[in-house]
Order: C-alpha cells, then structure tokens, then sequence
C-alpha cells in the first residue's frame, strides 16, 4: 500500500498507535530518568560488583537503558508504519 492510498481511518488509526508508542516510551524514560534515582537511598543498600545500585543506576544504568530505549522505539515503530504501509524503506 503507498502512502497516497492509506485511507483517513487508517491514517487515524496509524496515528493512534504513533501516539501510544510515544506516551509508552516516555514513561519509560521518565522512570529511568526522575523515578528510579528517588529511591538511591534505598538501592544504595543493594551492592554490584562492589558499587551500590544507586550509583550504579545513576552512572551507567539509565544510560544504558535510554540506549536500549532508542533502539527499542526505533524497531517498535519501524513495525507500526510497516503495517500500515508508510515505511520509509518500501
């Protein structure tokens, strides 16, 4: 299917899933990003390889969960446009 044949209703439904992808990887983000250092405190008392978890989680772990992030996003919505036939690729 082009893109100029993808239908009002299609369109509508496209954005939709778009939009809820958006809001599911913002919270994420959210949580890695404000969340999780709330309780440093608490995940201090956790040790990994001799560093507690909440430097842990702030030095290297939401890092490495933004990355997994991005690339999770990408994938995710490489697969909405694919159904609904407005991948870039096609």
């Amino acid at each position: 299917m082009s893109q100029q044949s993808l239908t009002p209703e299609r369109a509508r439904q496209h954005w939709a899933d778009t939009y809820r992808l958006m809001w599911i990887v913002l919270a994420i983000w959210f949580f890695f990003g404000f969340v999780i250092h709330l309780f440093a405190r608490q995940l201090n008392e956790i040790v990994i390889f001799g560093f507690p978890l909440g430097f842990y989680m702030a030095a290297q772990g939401s890092l490495i969960a933004f990355v997994v992030l991005i690339f999770w996003y990408a994938a995710r919505q490489n697969r909405i446009d694919e159904d609904y036939g407005v991948a870039e690729d096609q």
